[in-house]
């Protein structure tokens, strides 16, 4: 089983909020899942993760889609440096 990493669809029509779940891959976008580890909202391009959760996943070897890797790259640079 490949587990993936992968936005899933939510919210209101023309207004989209995403659950990004870890799932595995032959699983429908909207089907069923094994853990949501955090939001998007691409209209306020706010982003909400369980860190822990999602260093978990991939430290076990969980692949991010293209899309979930550009929306943590982007948020890991829009973090306040320390």
């Amino acid at each position: 089983m490949a587990v993936v990493l992968r936005l899933s669809r939510a919210g209101a029509k023309k207004a989209p909020f995403y659950h990004i779940v870890a799932t595995d891959s032959r699983n429908p976008r909207d089907g069923k899942f094994l853990e949501q580890v955090g939001t998007w909202n691409p209209g306020t391009e706010k982003l909400t993760l369980d860190q822990d959760r999602l260093d978990r996943w991939l430290a076990n070897g969980a692949l991010p889609s293209d899309t979930v890797r550009t929306v943590l790259r982007r948020a890991k640079t829009a973090a306040p440096k320390e």
